[in-house]
């Protein structure tokens, strides 16, 4: 297990001159998961495992729909799942051996994701407080963190340029906000449209892009774009399926890429469960400890992230999930 030396303050030990020092398998892990925090809607409160992909998925749209009634679909569709789970997942990434992977979700930031190779090597997770990153192979050891009302001005954006919200989304659980004006919908061929919104301040607006499937009202992929227009996150989702408890259709593929950072990686679930999370919600999204690595602030004034090379999986400390 990774030690730390007791003369030394986690300021000390991650400013190198000021400047965070991380392994890439660190980067890595906080990009699958922070670049991982949120959004489900209240709905069916039977528990199922969705049902295979294949199944066809019916018509949802009329041709030539209007953009209240594709917006109606997508929140309908959100508003059917108050939790999400997937205890049989994969995270696969260029370059990196896979990881097996828990997923927990539960409106309205809840998020917990943990990676296993040989010995657990991932924690990720949010509750409305605060969103954490805990990876097997950061040197120095460390958990780290950030409350939700100081990530804009964090150390964090230097690797998710988007706020932690949007990996909910990237689940395929959008909600459309009623205030929000949506330009729309836009045909962008292959039987699919595109809704894109807007927000932030003047000169630093976000805009964010829908495509949806016409016909079944799907979300297939979302992407995001800074003000000058640079894509700065996308999601391409797949393989969805039918619950027919709740009627929920999710996906059960997404590809997530993330171009400032040069990383993409994908999440496959074997199996989805809707509206039932594996235990306790209360200690599922409780920020966990684990033995031997400090806890480091994000917003901390200064800090900032370099990578550095890592090495090779280990085994870590047990947490249960």
């Amino acid at each position: 297990m990774p030690s730390a030396s007791p003369s030394d303050t986690p300021e000390q030990r991650f400013a190198s001159p000021g400047r965070l020092r991380a392994s890439r398998m660190w980067r890595h892990g906080w990009l699958l998961g922070v670049s991982l925090a949120w959004v489900l809607a209240s709905g069916a409160s039977c528990p199922h495992i969705v049902q295979q992909y294949t199944q066809p998925i019916p018509r949802a749209l009329p041709p030539a729909a209007s953009l209240t009634q594709i917006v109606d679909v997508v929140n309908d569709n959100s508003a059917r799942v108050q939790s999400l789970s997937a205890t049989r997942a994969t995270i696969t990434t260029p370059g990196f051996p896979s990881l097996n992977a828990n997923i927990a979700i539960q409106r309205p930031r809840s998020l917990r994701i943990m990676g296993d190779k040989f010995g657990p090597q991932l924690d990720v997770g949010s509750n409305d407080e605060m969103l954490w990153l805990w990876l097997a192979q950061s040197q120095p050891p460390a958990l780290f963190y950030c409350r939700h009302d100081q990530y804009e001005t964090s150390a964090a954006r230097q690797i998710m340029p988007v706020e932690p919200q949007w990996i909910v989304e990237a689940f395929g659980l959008v909600t459309f906000d009623g205030t929000t004006q949506i330009e729309g919908p836009t045909p962008v061929g292959g039987g699919r449209v595109e809704l894109r919104t807007r927000s932030g301040q003047p000169g630093q607006e976000t805009s964010r892009v829908t495509v949806v499937d016409a016909s079944t009202g799907l979300v297939l992929e979302q992407h995001v774009y800074d003000a000058r227009g640079t894509r700065l996150a996308s999601a391409t989702l797949s393989k969805h399926a039918l619950d027919p408890a709740s009627g929920a259709k999710l996906p059960r593929h997404i590809d997530i890429q993330w171009p400032p950072a040069a990383m993409e990686f994908a999440i496959e679930m074997a199996d989805v469960q809707v509206n039932q999370l594996p235990g306790d919600p209360q200690q599922l999204f409780t920020k966990p400890v684990y033995p031997g690595y400090s806890e480091i602030d994000l917003a901390q004034p200064g800090l900032q992230l370099t990578p550095a090379p890592s090495g090779q999986y280990q085994a870590a400390p047990e947490t249960r999930y």
